[in-house]
Formats: structure tokens, sequence, C-alpha cells
């Protein structure tokens, strides 16, 4: 099957199906005003060892999305990792509350204090990401308008338990990883393979 996403009906599905697992940025931001704010993103990953970035619609319905409007107006935001013991809270967070609406509160997490920036940071989350903006790049217009938001990390908090030197314990950190429609998957199944070297003599590459 050939697919045009310009005219192939709900190509968005296809998609999300088939760039999978997705990690999920568990975006905490506050607007000028001091109203806290929560919700998930899939369109996210780390550009560098300095930069993470996360994809936000503008709009939804007729309002706009308050973490794309709050990082914009404040330049500061929180991605807190999301794993299996909350994922169900961060499911909840996806629902669309009217402005203001703390949705920590809402779905039982809680605030624990930034070092740097002012948005709290997910308590129950092992790795919680402090951010500055860089730079929002425009994406689209209209109603499929997007804000791809580059932050640059000011600081990491990772639980003692999950880290060895410079080692995270994927085994215990249990990452939570979004796949199409309402299905996500664990990282509790893994595979190791060794990066090769190219060898000039041999002319091949080879596992050190």
């Amino acid at each position: 099957m050939i697919i045009d996403p310009k005219t192939f009906e709900r190509f968005n599905a296809v998609l999300t199906g088939v760039i999978v697992p997705r990690p999920i940025a568990f975006v905490s931001t506050l607007s000028p005003a001091g109203e806290v704010n929560l919700a998930p993103y899939s369109f996210f990953n780390a550009i560098s060892y300095q930069n993470v970035v996360f994809s936000s619609s503008r709009n939804v319905g007729n309002k706009s999305k308050d973490t794309l409007r709050n990082i914009e107006e404040t330049g500061e935001f929180v991605i807190n990792i999301v794993v299996d013991s909350i994922a169900e809270a961060m499911n909840e967070t996806a629902a669309e509350f009217p402005e203001g609406e703390d949705e920590f509160g809402i779905v039982g997490l809680t605030h624990a204090q930034s070092q740097i920036v002012k948005p709290p940071r997910v308590a129950e989350s092992p790795v919680n990401i402090e951010c500055k903006l860089d730079q929002i790049i425009k994406i689209g217009d209209g109603a499929h308008e997007h804000g791809l938001v580059i932050g640059t990390i000011l600081l990491m908090h990772v639980r003692d338990d999950i880290i060895d030197g410079h080692r995270i314990d994927q085994a215990k950190l249990m990452a939570t990883g979004r796949m199409a429609g309402n299905m996500y998957c664990r990282t509790n199944d893994r595979y190791e393979m060794v990066r090769p070297v190219y060898d000039p003599e041999k002319g091949v590459a080879v596992k050190s």
C-alpha cells in the first residue's frame, strides 16, 4: 500500500501506529498568574545531550493549549518521566480540563519544588528534567498548527535507587511507552546489542 498523508483518511492513526514505542513527556508548567498545569505529550525525545523537544497542538476545541501558552509566556517547564506506577494518572490528565484547574490535585499527584525553575515537579516520577525554553518552532496552520518546543536542560532529578554511577537501571525505572490509539507498553522486555567498531585492517565492523 502506498499512502499519501494529504489524502489518506486518518493518516494520524497510521503514523502513530508505526512510530512506536514513543516516550512520554509529562510536562508541568506554571502560568504567569501562578496556575499549575500538567499534561502528557508523546511527540517527545532528546535531540542532543543538552536539549529535549516535544510538540503540542496550538489549540484544542475553542481554547489554546495551556502548556504551550505557559511556556511561551514564562520560558520554563519540567518534563517528568512517565513510569508504570503513574501511567493511569498520566492518562487522566489527557482530558481537557477547564483553564486554571490543577491536574496534580485532580489525579492525586504531588507537587515537588523545583530547584531552578518555578513549575513544580511530579514527586511520584523518578526522573524530572528542569528546562528553560530555547525556542518554539511553528508547524502547520489553522486547526493543524503545532508548536515544536525545544528546551535546554538545566537540571535533572533522578531517584537514587534507579541510578548507579552514570547508568540508569531500566528494570527499576520501568518507563511507559506510547503506542497507537489507547495502547501503551512496558519496557520490561529488553535485549542488548553491542555497538560494532570499524576495523580498518579487516575492512569490516567488529564487536569489541
